[in-house]
């Protein structure tokens, strides 16, 4: 880890997101305890500034936190709830207790209701803080009617609710920028520990006499792997680059494409060298890969992110160079 503040993250998750916490969490079992756990620690309030009640930290100094949530598959929303309440505590409001989901897409208003068919954590979340036509809305999940989406083991649910539990929230919500930095540093933090456990399997699992991670042909498997993994791990520092609380947004959207683009690479690679066992349910590999498949299209995939940047790119109307300077780098052009 890379600060003090991210340590005791590691540890904490260590303890409280286990294994079976996780599986609990998928079967219906809400993880309140780990929850509880994370919010005592101050995890949640890292972005707040101090005369919030905060940490004050800067995005940067919070990145190692939210990348040990996924490394850790932490079963509630905390590097959501990071950057939502950082943006929350701006907007003149009581801060809610509880996780924040950030649903920057597919959530609409229906007559006298609000609705979503794959809401982020609805299975495990306080709360969704919905973008709705251009407008933040904070939704209640105890207000909801959840249900399961049919995909095994998710977190996100279809959820609906009254539109008298909603409340709308004044000024711009930049959400998707918001979540896109949050899936990248989760991909990022679990892609981390897939590259562990394929490690220490290939290095234990014998065949033909020795071990399987001394063939050429896995150990160029592996190699291709951790390229992914290190990409993706300098696009979650990208995507954690601003100010207040607020990446800026086409470095979080670079971050999270390069993270999507990498994710099922990664995953496919860590099951070839697994073999069957890596997909059996006691095994915890599949734990993570289904979540990075999950996390690769959340907030959108790499192809909505990469027409994003192409869009700002073509209508800056300059070379590409001075889009890089300008635009994503926020560099005044020579």
């Amino acid at each position: 880890m890379d600060n003090i503040f991210g340590d005791a993250a590691e540890r904490l998750f260590a303890e409280t997101c286990t294994p079976d916490v996780i599986r609990r969490a998928e079967q219906g079992q809400a993880p309140v305890d780990a929850w509880q756990a994370c919010e005592e620690a101050g995890f949640a309030d890292a972005l707040v500034p101090e005369e919030h009640g905060g940490a004050g930290l800067g995005l940067a100094d919070a990145l190692p936190l939210a990348q040990a949530a996924g490394r850790h598959l932490c079963p509630y929303p905390i590097a959501h709830t990071l950057l939502a309440r950082a943006w929350l505590s701006r907007t003149a409001r009581p801060q809610p207790s509880g996780s924040i989901a950030l649903a920057p897409h597919g959530i609409a208003i229906d007559g006298d209701r609000v609705a979503g068919v794959n809401v982020p954590w609805a299975r495990t979340a306080d709360y969704v803080l919905a973008a709705i036509e251009g407008q933040a809305w904070l939704l209640p999940l105890r207000a909801a009617r959840v249900q399961p989406n049919g995909v095994h083991g998710s977190l996100d649910g279809e959820a609906s609710w009254a539109l008298g539990d909603a409340e709308r929230i004044d000024g711009p919500a930049p959400l998707d920028t918001l979540a896109a930095a949050a899936y990248t540093a989760l991909i990022a933090g679990a892609m981390d520990r897939v590259l562990a456990m394929t490690l220490d399997y290939a290095n234990q699992r014998a065949q033909f006499g020795k071990p399987i991670g001394r063939f050429q042909a896995v150990q160029q498997q592996i190699s291709v792997m951790a390229e992914h993994v290190w990409a993706a791990r300098m696009a979650a520092q990208l995507a954690f680059q601003g100010e207040d609380g607020l990446p800026r947004p086409l470095l979080a959207a670079l971050g999270k494409a390069r993270a999507s683009q990498a994710a099922p690479i990664v995953a496919d690679i860590a099951h070839a060298v697994h073999g069957a066992i890596g997909i059996t349910e006691e095994y915890d590999l599949q734990l993570y890969t289904r979540r990075l498949r999950e996390w690769r299209l959340a907030g959108g995939s790499e192809s909505h992110w990469h027409e994003r940047i192409g869009g700002d790119a073509i209508a800056s109307g300059g070379d590409a160079l001075s889009f890089l300077r300008t635009a994503l780098y926020a560099k005044e052009a020579a």
